[in-house]
């Protein structure tokens, strides 16, 4: 499975994850501090909740980009390179006195941070082979101990010094990873050799005519588009439709989170036992189950108790789906796992961005919106991949036939 040592191989998990968490320290981390940076910069806060869109636009144009170089370059360099652009970015941040200037940085800290978060899926890949959905798992699981704490931290910082406080700790973190990515992240030469200008686009032309990966593709970017729904959506449900304290909201936020690692931790158990389509299959069923239960509580005005009891499981399923979903796309990639990364980031952040205007659009006051936003997802999810489980399933029967 790996050329690495049992303890090496740990380390390396450790430090992806580390490396992975960058993204999500970087959108959560300032939340609380929102509405005191957008009267600091003379805005409002709808300007302000858009710079996570402009982090992510600035993370998928950045993909299309290194996806394809992470194939061709030594993925330590263009690590080192990412991280030290985000340290920069992040540092820059500190000093901001206008919305225009922070929108300027948060593209740039989101577009030069992916050529480091690009390479990855591919390290996992390399050293976990057939096994990389457990790997993905691995990392995926540490790296959501971020979106867990990042606010209660931010809302810290901001009580002690004010919000440039929370940048200067981004900053510090991601000096940290520099150190850590110079010193522990290991290189290995890429195979594919150099290729002309044209071949680098030909490597997405690819990508997207393997019909065998196209379905999984599609998988994984819808589940981006219920992930991102759930991130727009679940303050507004909590505080406004349910009337939740500031606290209450982060105690909920962080226990969903916990929720994502829980299923995360099974699945790491359970892939390598019976593979990845089975257990993207069973995150599937689980998740219809409990997506119906979410739009059935918020339809029926139910106790908040019961909307949480339908939640969690579901968004615990999403992650099942989404890592084995990627796992099944990267195994059919294996000399072109960059652009593999590349051209599944930008599906789901392209999607992803989609969330907020479906959201806004059928805005009614109520959670309801968000439930069937989820149940769609799902509900689209289980047609796309019911072609493939019904030619997977005839297959079986012929080899019990020929047995």
């Amino acid at each position: 499975m790996s050329q690495l040592g049992e303890h090496s191989l740990k380390r390396l998990i450790i430090l992806l994850a580390s490396l992975m968490a960058m993204s999500p320290l970087a959108i959560d981390l300032y939340l609380p501090a929102m509405p005191v940076m957008a009267q600091d910069f003379s805005t409002t806060m709808p300007m302000m909740q858009n710079t996570l869109s402009i982090y992510l636009a600035g993370y998928a144009c950045g993909l299309i980009l290194f996806g394809p170089l992470s194939d061709i370059n030594p993925r330590r360099k263009l690590a080192i390179i990412g991280v030290a652009g985000f340290t920069l970015c992040s540092f820059a941040q500190i000093f901001c006195q206008s919305i225009e200037a922070f929108f300027a940085l948060r593209f740039a800290q989101a577009f030069i941070v992916s050529s480091a978060l690009v390479i990855i899926p591919a390290t996992i890949r390399e050293y976990y082979g057939k096994n990389t959905a457990k790997g993905l798992s691995y990392v995926s699981m540490v790296m959501m101990l971020a979106p867990m704490i990042a606010p209660t931290i931010g809302s810290v910082l901001l009580s002690i010094s004010g919000w440039p406080l929370i940048f200067i700790a981004l900053t510090s973190y991601a000096v940290v990873m520099l150190v850590l990515v110079v010193r522990f992240l290991p290189e290995k030469k890429q195979r594919s050799p150099k290729p002309k200008s044209l071949e680098f686009f030909s490597r997405y032309k690819l990508v997207f005519t393997r019909k065998k990966a196209r379905t999984d593709l599609l998988t994984s970017m819808v589940v981006s588009l219920a992930f991102f729904s759930y991130i727009t959506a679940i303050p507004f449900v909590y505080l406004s439709v349910y009337q939740l304290s500031e606290f209450q909201f982060s105690v909920l936020f962080g226990v969903a989170v916990f929720a994502l690692m829980t299923a995360h931790f099974i699945n790491s158990r359970l892939v390598t036992k019976v593979g990845s389509r089975a257990m993207l299959n069973g995150g599937l069923l689980v998740a219809m189950t409990f997506s119906i239960a979410l739009v059935i509580s918020t339809v029926t005005h139910a106790h908040i108790a019961i909307f949480v009891a339908s939640l969690l499981p579901l968004m615990g399923s999403l992650s099942v789906i989404a890592v084995n979903a990627d796992a099944l796309v990267f195994s059919r990639f294996k000399m072109h796992l960059g652009t593999a990364t590349a051209v599944i980031g930008v599906l789901r952040f392209g999607v992803g961005a989609l969330a907020g205007p479906i959201l806004a659009f059928f805005h009614d006051g109520t959670a309801t919106v968000f439930a069937s936003l989820m149940f769609s997802c799902i509900a689209f999810i289980a047609i796309l991949q019911l072609p493939t489980n019904i030619r997977l399933r005839k297959y079986r029967q012929q080899l019990k036939q020929l047995s």
